[in-house]
């Protein structure tokens, strides 16, 4: 049972080398940015819903009693498995302000639920210092492996909440893969012969939010 690694490297012994460019495990996502009432960005709220495949993939795993469901032992087993693995991936989630990297903290909640036949993910994660609202900030969720892709199916998939941000503009840019791909070749095969796992070519094919205040 390949638990250790799951999200980024449970399929990773099965890939060809050129899987880089071919996610292998599909979410949908919705991120929410809040503000404090002191103008700091005080949460980002996260729901993803994992595709019909990988979530069989995880209740065939994590269903010990062979019962085809997901009790709560079971579903808080999966919660563990997906926070510890994620902490080595800044748990996909990557800030900036004014181009600089901004670190995130473990996350304050993580919950984990299984309806209709998939996985859902939801977890609170906090900057690890107070972070301002001001200047260029830049908020993405990507897996830096490119083996899961993160899909926002729309641009309110991606919102903000509190008066910190009403005086912010903000746009959802989409990267067009194919862009991308004709223009880093190189660097991307590159990257992902030499360290596959510890590259983080992800962020040239994420959906990103950004704001200007």
């Amino acid at each position: 049972m390949r638990k250790t690694c799951f999200l980024p490297c449970i399929l990773l012994a099965l890939l060809p080398y050129n899987a880089f460019a071919h996610p292998h495990i599909f979410a949908e996502a919705r991120l929410e940015v809040i503000a404090s009432s002191d103008n700091h960005v005080s949460e980002l709220r996260n729901v993803w819903r994992f595709d019909d495949v990988f979530s069989s993939s995880v209740l065939l795993d994590f269903d010990a009693n062979a019962d085809l469901k997901l009790d709560h032992k079971e579903l808080e087993e999966i919660a563990n498995t997906i926070r510890t693995s994620l902490a080595d991936y800044a748990y996909f989630t990557f800030i900036t302000q004014d181009g600089k990297p901004v670190p995130v903290g473990k996350p304050t909640e993580f919950h984990v639920d299984f309806k209709d036949n998939q996985l859902m993910v939801l977890f609170s994660i906090k900057p690890q210092a107070p972070m301002a609202i001001k200047g260029k900030m830049s908020f993405g969720i990507h897996d830096p492996t490119l083996y899961t892709a993160i899909d926002f199916t729309n641009d309110e998939s991606l919102m903000v909440e509190g008066d910190g941000f009403k005086a912010c503009k903000h746009i959802v840019v989409r990267p067009d893969a194919d862009e991308v791909i004709a223009q880093n070749q190189t660097s991307l095969t590159d990257a992902f012969f030499n360290d596959p796992a510890g590259t983080d070519m992800g962020k040239l094919f994420a959906t990103r939010l950004e704001l200007t205040c």
